[in-house]
């Protein structure tokens, strides 16, 4: 850790300031070395997208992510700041970080003159060298580049003096990097003030000749939709990225799967009761989200992202969670009666493709649902090795299910049905009632959209029956 207080000591100590677009590049060739993980917490880009930033980083382009909403365009951004030296040395009180060897600012370069070698250095982290913003129609060009300050004018500054201006977020980024989120959303004025940027490496900054040469890595996010001549963005500022990274939603359901356990921190051990979530209930919310992804009836411009999964599995987690309170289970494991509430946390998470006559909302996430379940429930049986359950109910058998049943009636009941228990195997569960109930909840779901057994909605349950 290097302790200089003065550019003399700096000086002296033989540190090396470097371009920002070298020190990511000298840092990723350190960790590329040391095999360490580059982009953690990152599931499903290892062969598509993290192979092509790393290009772009190496090569010092600036990138632009493009990819519908929830496909860690924003956290892939905040993760190549880590790529950032710990601290770098900065002009102490400069607003724009300036180099202690190199000012570029007025103020910085006559303290630089006047104080020589004394010239004060203060150590700056990562996230100070980090700005971004989220694109608005009402972002401005002040916003972004600066203005005149009219309070310094007003203490006798003139409008000419690089002194008057107050920096706006690029120029505070320098010598780190500068994020731009939904980059189309920025107004056509805007765009055009980060030509220069892009280019020159310089801003302009109202009428005034000042030249700000900025040491700035730029990266952006958009998508794709917009990112189009018939989208909102202007062709001379694509040009100026050099990288341009598609990303995409995860490729496989196991993928998907690791993202919802590695996003919801499901509940520990609370007030007495645990929470489980048994895996076939994962793979229908995961397949709930993958049917979203290939329905026509959904817009897929939009995207239908993997927050819907992660909201999916903790909305069922928590009326697990009310069941097991409720009742005094030891734990709570979610069932497929637990699905009517997955069904109010999609609805609105999804936009319709509306053609021809128009659906309602909840109809189109309740067949999305049915065809999940019905998906996973494929994986795990045959019906033909289930028909001696469906002999039972066409021999008169009731089954009787709710979200807030205890799960002891469903193992009482379940005596009754010859082997019903036995045919859960393949479902891998844990031993004890809440995970028969879970069982057998999907079981019985399933012979149902297979058409094998008939199900009634009697107030708050639902009455499973024989067809014959």
């Amino acid at each position: 850790m290097n302790d200089s207080k003065t550019l003399g000591e700096l000086r002296a100590s033989g540190y090396r300031a470097l371009p920002v677009r070298l020190e990511l590049r000298k840092n990723l060739l350190a960790r590329l070395r040391r095999r360490e993980e580059l982009f953690p917490r990152i599931l499903g880009y290892e062969e598509t997208v993290i192979p092509a930033l790393e290009n772009a980083l190496l090569a010092g382009h600036d990138i632009i992510f493009l990819g519908e909403r929830g496909q860690a365009k924003s956290r892939l951004i905040r993760q190549v700041v880590e790529l950032l030296d710990e601290t770098v040395p900065a002009v102490a009180g400069c607003e724009i970080h300036d180099n202690p060897f190199d000012p570029i600012c007025r103020e910085c370069r006559e303290r630089a003159r006047a104080d020589g070698d004394r010239l004060p250095v203060a150590w700056i982290g990562r996230q100070e060298r980090f700005g971004e913003k989220l694109s608005t129609p009402d972002v401005t060009v002040a916003d972004l580049i600066g203005e005149i300050d009219p309070i310094k004018i007003a203490e006798g500054r003139y409008l000419a003096d690089e002194r008057a201006i107050h920096y706006g977020l690029i120029p505070r980024s320098h010598r780190g990097v500068f994020a731009v989120n939904e980059l189309p959303d920025l107004s056509e004025r805007v765009q055009v003030s980060l030509f220069n940027l892009l280019e020159e490496r310089d801003v302009q900054i109202k009428g005034y000749k000042i030249r700000l040469p900025l040491d700035v890595f730029v990266m952006a996010s958009a998508n794709p939709e917009d990112y189009t001549s018939r989208g909102r963005i202007i062709t001379p500022l694509k040009d100026r990225f050099q990288a341009q990274i598609r990303t995409h939603y995860p490729k496989t359901r196991e993928i998907e799967i690791q993202i919802m356990d590695q996003e919801c921190a499901y509940p520990p051990t609370n007030g007495g009761y645990q929470v489980a979530v048994p895996q076939f209930i994962k793979e229908i919310v995961s397949e709930l989200t993958f049917q979203g992804r290939k329905s026509p009836e959904v817009n897929q411009r939009s995207g239908v992202s993997v927050r819907l999964s992660i909201a999916n599995v903790e909305t069922l987690i928590a009326n697990a969670e009310k069941r097991a309170v409720r009742l005094g289970e030891a734990v709570a494991v979610p069932r497929i009666t637990d699905l009517d509430a997955v069904r109010r946390s999609t609805e609105g998470k999804i936009e319709m493709e509306y053609s021809g006559e128009e659906k309602a909302e909840g109809e189109l996430v309740d067949k999305i649902l049915r065809r999940a379940v019905k998906e996973v429930f494929q994986k795990y049986y045959r019906l033909e090795d289930l028909q001696p359950v469906v002999e039972a109910f066409n021999g008169g058998h009731v089954f009787v299910v709710s979200d807030h049943q205890p799960s002891m009636d469903y193992l009482k009941a379940a005596e009754f049905v010859p082997d019903l228990t036995r045919h859960l195997a393949p479902l891998a569960l844990e031993e004890g009632p809440p995970w028969i109930a879970s069982g057998v909840e999907f079981l019985l779901e399933g012979l149902f959209l297979n058409q094998k057994l008939f199900k009634q909605g009697v107030d708050h349950s639902f009455h499973f029956r024989g067809i014959k």
